[in-house]
């Protein structure tokens, strides 16, 4: 009987060299897959490449803590006068005018950016119970109780309203802008 030894050693060798193979497999493999993860040195930048990078990272607002300066309102609110008629028809008519409030008057352009810019927010989707612009039937009853306590209720907060919308850099003269402007596409 013969033995087979050289075919017990060859397929050793073939186990062994298979092993080796796979372990070098392995370690290429791994050396691909994490040196993508090392970190990189950023490439040199001149002094206007940095700048142009900073400009575009820039937050878009910051933060002030310090108190405002007080702003001139854009538009100022009309008092509720009663104007008098001139000319020759006040002689014939020899009577004034009905009184004219803010709110009769058309809703300035504060008024609708001032509400665009913070009112929308809730007043446009009802949040929170707020009336929703152009709502007659939801405005009704807020307006029958008079454009001062509407004025009150932006200027001061109400419900889930805060004061000034949330805003307390606004103008007083800005708040009651967009107070007449939602009343008057409410009515």
């Amino acid at each position: 009987m013969t033995t087979d030894n050289a075919g017990s050693k060859a397929s050793a060798v073939k186990w062994l060299l298979f092993l080796v193979v796979a372990i070098a497999a392995i370690a290429v493999l791994r050396n691909v897959l994490f040196s993508r993860h090392e970190a990189v040195a950023p490439a040199p930048q001149d002094a206007a490449t940095a700048q142009a990078v900073e400009a575009r990272i820039k937050p878009v607002g910051e933060v002030s803590i310090a108190p405002a300066p007080p702003r001139a309102a854009s538009v100022p609110a009309a008092p509720a006068v009663q104007t008098a008629a001139s000319g020759p028809a006040a002689a014939d008519a020899g009577a004034a005018k009905p009184a004219q409030t803010v709110a009769d008057a058309a809703p300035s352009k504060a008024g609708e950016t001032t509400y665009h810019s913070l009112c929308t927010g809730c007043h446009s989707i009802g949040a929170m119970g707020a009336p929703r612009y152009g709502d007659k039937a939801a405005w009704a009853p807020r307006i029958a109780q008079g454009m001062q306590a509407l004025y009150h209720s932006a200027l001061h907060g109400k419900n889930a309203m805060p004061a000034k919308g949330g805003n307390p850099s606004l103008s007083d003269a800005d708040v009651k802008a967009a107070v007449d402007y939602m009343v008057a596409a409410a009515k």
